[in-house]
């Protein structure tokens, strides 16, 4: 099939009028763009429903797409509803949109480049923390009868004794526990591509293992056999399916109703919990970033090899 050809048949979808107009590099581009080179399918998701609302809003202004300027866009802008946040967003998907119709030669300039966004900085998240106490009163009130049980203390133990988000422990795999000589270690493919290899404690040690001797009671599960696994309904049994992220949350919803705890609380409150107790202690804050996987506030601690101070030591300090 030649290039011309390829051109003509973007990615099977509906594209806006505008682009289809702007011809077959426009379409071309669109494709690339969605298809290719955003690899977040959440990202991915969120600049289509962004560059959509914005081609849907200029259609009526009779502007081919090669002609739309910086004023139309900020114009766009000045009656966007929603808040600062979702505003910055869909300004960063409108740049990045026509940074690659630029690159295709669709349009000369990119004019969502030279538009300001309102300035925006958060101080402080919005995910509310779980206390100590109720962290410790949630861990209490789960029935380590049943292999549920087990399963269900395990992963929420997991995330507040690691740091790690609701969707990395989904995707934790058998081989991703591993015992190294002197101890045992998970490892987490984080968003992003990135891999981190954290020291197990030993309280979470025994929880995982007794979970795992009642999930597997011979022991004989491939490496790449899901460490938590979903069941079936109220049965008590597993299925060979991992448990997911939104499983996660439901299930920490579920247990903070049994103990009678808030319900504004979610699988990100333990990781703020996690932060905080550790800074309140005074562990270095490099420490603290890398267990919570954070880029910031040195991407070059990236390349830091002081990144592997972060021992069973530091892990053993959170108080929960």
């Amino acid at each position: 099939m030649s290039l011309p050809s390829l051109i003509s048949q973007p990615h099977t979808e509906n594209l806006p009028s505008l682009v289809v107009s702007a011809g077959t590099a426009a379409g071309f581009a669109w494709d690339e763009f969605f298809n290719a080179s955003i690899r977040n399918p959440h990202t991915r998701a969120a600049y289509r429903r962004a560059v959509k609302r914005f081609l849907r809003w200029a259609d009526p202004q009779d502007v081919p797409l090669a002609r739309i300027t910086p004023g139309m866009v900020g114009t766009y802008f000045n009656q966007l509803p929603g808040s600062p946040a979702k505003r910055k967003l869909h300004l960063a998907a409108l740049r990045a949109f026509f940074d690659a119709l630029v690159i295709r030669h669709v349009v000369a300039l990119n004019p969502a480049a030279s538009v300001r966004g309102e300035r925006y900085q958060v101080v402080e998240g919005k995910t509310p923390e779980i206390t100590v106490e109720q962290a410790r009163t949630l861990m209490k009130s789960i029935n380590t009868a049943t292999a549920v049980g087990l399963r269900d203390l395990a992963i929420i133990a997991v995330l507040i004794y690691t740091a790690a988000r609701a969707g990395a422990v989904a995707r934790l795999c058998r081989k991703h526990f591993a015992y190294d000589g002197s101890q045992w270690t998970l490892r987490f493919e984080e968003k992003g591509g990135k891999s981190r290899e954290i020291p197990v404690r030993h309280d979470l040690q025994k929880l995982l293992l007794d979970y795992l001797k009642a999930a597997d009671p011979e022991g004989k599960a491939p490496g790449d056999t899901p460490i938590f696994r979903s069941a079936f309904r109220n049965t008590g049994r597993f299925t060979v399916n991992a448990i997911t992220g939104l499983d996660i949350c439901r299930l920490v919803k579920r247990r903070l109703k049994d103990a009678g705890l808030p319900s504004r609380l979610s699988p990100h409150s333990f990781r703020v919990a996690t932060v905080t107790d550790l800074l309140t202690q005074g562990v270095p804050l490099e420490n603290v970033q890398y267990l919570a996987g954070h880029a910031d506030p040195r991407t070059t601690r990236l390349y830091d090899r002081r990144q592997k101070s972060v021992t069973r030591n530091t892990v053993e300090k959170i108080s929960i």
